[in-house]
């Protein structure tokens, strides 16, 4: 009874959750509930039903709990086929083939209704990630660098100087 209840507690305000029978883990049922992101899921979800919904990407990392999924549908959602549906494509490569072939995109135009597993990098655009530069970082970093290797070669000119006085007073 306390398992049933502390799973009943972690399953999203707007699915419905119950146990896969005779196992440990819940069939979480979000399908048909006009969601535009993915909810928060319980980590033993087994069976997920994202069908029919508003989705148009899933954060990089929303899923990555679920390490005991058996099942998962995610067709009927307005999937937006550009960079942020990498995460879902690749997530979908190792945990459901079948669910990614079922997957198709809405926008862009040119790839409406194409499945999510036909889907080559140049059809998702520039998928890299630009960091903006902070020259000021790149310059203390650097004048740090600069001043450390000119405090080293003064050290090391002042050692070869106090050699050569230290060899020729022995001789």
């Amino acid at each position: 009874l306390l398992l049933h209840v502390t799973q009943t507690e972690a399953c999203p305000p707007a699915c419905s959750c119950r146990s896969v029978g005779g196992t440990t883990g819940l069939h979480v049922d979000c399908s048909s509930k006009a969601l535009t992101e993915v909810p928060a899921l319980p980590a033993d979800t087994r069976r997920l039903y994202l069908q029919n919904n508003s989705l148009t990407s899933v954060p990089p990392g929303a899923l990555d709990s679920l390490h005991s999924l058996e099942e998962v549908k995610m067709f009927d959602n307005p999937w937006n086929c550009d960079c942020r549906i990498l995460y879902l494509k690749l997530w979908l490569e190792v945990v459901s083939v079948p669910s990614l072939a079922n997957t198709r995109c809405a926008t862009p135009v040119l790839l409406r209704m194409k499945p999510l597993g036909q889907l080559s990098g140049n059809e998702m655009g520039v998928c890299k990630r630009h960091h903006p530069i902070k020259c000021l970082e790149f310059f203390w970093r650097d004048l740090i660098l600069i001043v450390g290797a000119i405090i080293a070669l003064i050290l090391i000119a002042w050692a070869l100087k106090f050699s050569k006085k230290l060899v020729s007073q022995i001789n």
